[in-house]
């Protein structure tokens, strides 16, 4: 299975921290297929010094959309995340790992909604998964990464 995964960082080695996650990802969970530019974001939902470095990946996957889950958690913990945004409270992070696309598997539970519901909405997230995945169709809205990264 496609799985995209949206990464951000804005605390220590930003570099290095994103790839550091993608080399978990690629133990973890799966072949990371394609890899995005890295692009520097102001932060989003919250006010900080610190600029974010975003980026996407695409990983061929034979995990559930939930092991996804468990396994990117697994590795945001591993690699200093002591906390997760919780109600719309944003803070730095060392590193943020969202399962963005699973195919094109629509899924709404308390634990994982898919694709992510603010994807979207959000430049630094659309533009490095454009980057990779141009030609993608969101499964709900029906319109390719190019087309809502265009409406940004």
């Amino acid at each position: 299975m496609k799985v995209y995964l949206g990464l951000g960082t804005n605390l220590g080695d930003k570099e290095a921290n994103l790839h550091t996650a993608v080399q978990q990802i690629n133990m973890r969970i799966g072949k990371v297929t394609s890899l995005s530019a890295f692009y520097v974001t102001a932060p989003w939902g919250f006010s900080s010094e610190h600029s974010f470095l975003n980026a996407a990946c695409c990983v061929d996957t034979s995990l559930s959309p939930f092991e996804v889950l468990e396994k990117t958690q697994s590795i945001e913990r591993d690699l200093g995340r002591t906390k997760k945004s919780v109600d719309g409270n944003y803070s730095d992070r060392l590193i943020d790992i969202d399962l963005l696309l699973y195919g094109d598997l629509i899924l709404d539970t308390p634990a994982l909604t898919l694709p992510h519901p603010l994807m979207h909405e959000r430049r630094f997230v659309m533009e490095p998964l454009a980057e990779i995945a141009p030609k993608v169709v969101h499964p709900v809205l029906k319109q390719t990464m190019e087309y809502l990264k265009q409406q940004q």
